[in-house]
């Protein structure tokens, strides 16, 4: 993982110092980047972070915004995003920034940034998580292997049995299970997870509670016109995973149940995990039929002008927390991916 992370920013130093990035982005132009953030919270010790990638401390979320603004981007809602998507490109990029996982962090870390430079930002989350009844399995994934030198979990009828001394063990057996996790039926994942955390002694009801926002902090959000309030389903499945049926009725369901809670319209969409094996094209119908005015991916790309662009699957940059460099960052916008 470390030489993946040394091999990355060595290209993206290389494309930055060779002027290849600001070539690069003369010459694909584009109307701008969406770019996409989950954690927003103070840098966490230790050897094993196998989420590190999703974290951004509050001081760098401060220097990006102040970064965009010197690089004369526009920082966008993503109403405004999409507005220029379908219209003539403007002399001046856009930047549109969105959270994931509507994790309580993003109240207690993030919004005092964001709002302090008064930049408009858009959140998603699953309505499962404010009202405690969301499972965030991949947190308690980590508790369990990081505190454990041995692992064991039923997989397909089996028992199996990890040893995982090391930092490098848990790093794979991490890896192997969030895989395995993502391809489970949502009842079946549940009964996965519920299982290894009753083995180990991990309450994932207060866990995944403590993690994420309520209700409360919702409303004080909504109450914010820079704040826009998107839905990423009800209970965060890999929508690939489901029947066509039960993918539609998480998106109803997720855009219903948060506009009864935040009493007002969610226009917009975020596909839960969002890359290519998450979700497919007819989930891109499903999302327009919904009533969805957007619905934002995690597949890597520059937004276009002039409809090029499906509104219904819009790309992200996905910023990579162990990179803290502001090079990286304007590569990164330029379009440049690796």
């Amino acid at each position: 993982m470390a030489d993946i992370t040394f091999l990355k920013r060595a290209q993206m130093e290389l494309a930055y110092f060779s002027g290849y990035a600001r070539l690069r982005e003369r010459q694909t132009g584009g109307a701008g980047v969406i770019l996409r953030f989950e954690h927003v919270r103070a840098r966490r010790r230790g050897r094993f972070r196998p989420l590190a990638s999703r974290e951004i401390t509050p001081e760098f979320l401060e220097r990006t915004v102040r970064a965009l603004k010197r690089w004369n981007y526009d920082i966008v809602s993503i109403d405004e995003a999409c507005r220029r998507a379908v219209t003539l490109p403007l002399p001046r990029r856009f930047a549109c920034l969105t959270f994931d996982g509507g994790y309580k962090d993003l109240v207690t870390d993030a919004y005092p940034v964001l709002s302090k430079h008064g930049v408009p930002f858009a959140i998603y989350l699953p309505s499962a998580f404010p009202d405690g009844l969301g499972e965030a399995w991949w947190l308690a994934l980590e508790k369990i292997i990081a505190r454990e030198s041995r692992v064991s979990l039923v997989i397909e009828r089996k028992e199996l049995h990890f040893s995982i001394p090391g930092v490098a063990e848990k790093y794979e057996l991490y890896d192997f299970l969030a895989k395995w996790m993502r391809t489970l039926a949502p009842p079946d994942l549940s009964v996965a997870i519920n299982d290894l955390c009753k083995r180990y002694g991990v309450d994932l009801a207060a866990l995944s509670r403590d993690a994420s926002m309520d209700w409360n902090d919702l409303t004080t959000l909504a109450a914010d016109p820079n704040v826009t309030i998107g839905s990423a389903t009800v209970n965060y499945p890999a929508l690939s995973n489901l029947r066509d049926a039960d993918a539609g009725r998480e998106m109803a369901m997720g855009k219903a149940v948060l506009e009864s809670g935040i009493r007002r319209e969610v226009r917009h969409f975020a596909y839960p995990f969002g890359d290519r094996e998450s979700f497919r094209p007819t989930h891109v119908l499903m999302a327009g039929e919904t009533g969805f005015d957007s619905a934002v991916s995690s597949i890597a790309g520059v937004v276009e002008a002039q409809g090029p662009t499906n509104l219904h699957a819009l790309p992200r940059v996905s910023w990579d927390g162990r990179l803290r460099s502001l090079r990286m960052m304007r590569v990164a916008l330029s379009g440049v991916m690796f």
